[in-house]
């Protein structure tokens, strides 16, 4: 009996292993980091999403797309914190003027914005 062989019927091929074949499966190599967000989206589709999760895991496309949620919500994130801080003034000025007045205020914004995109791409 040969050690490998291929089905053509489903492009894979099988190794044997004792009186079995077994399929040479293997996952792809997708290296990109995941960060907060995106660990935070993945344990919200796990209790939640479950099937969508097993879809994305299955498919090895599950990695790439946390990277990607991860990279959306930090880029949203700094334009939400960017247009919240010029509309209500808080400016360089406000810094070096009071510079308590200035952190409480962008504690606020921030994490008013968190909450945005929490709702937006996290939780949805």
């Amino acid at each position: 009996m040969e050690k490998c062989i291929y089905d053509e019927s489903n492009g894979l091929w099988y190794e044997r292993q004792g009186d079995y074949y077994i399929p040479c499966l293997s996952l792809p190599e997708d290296d990109q980091p995941i960060g907060l967000w995106g660990q935070r989206h993945l344990r919200y589709i796990k209790e939640h999403r479950e099937g969508f999760y097993t879809g994305f895991l299955l498919s090895g496309k599950l990695n790439s797309y946390l990277a990607d949620i991860d990279r959306q919500t930090q880029e949203q994130l700094d334009t939400i914190i960017c247009q919240m801080a010029q509309a209500q003034g808080v400016i360089e000025a406000l810094k070096s003027a009071n510079p308590m007045e200035w952190v409480g205020k962008m504690n606020n914004i921030r994490d008013r914005a968190m909450e945005v995109v929490n709702n937006d791409l996290i939780y949805a």
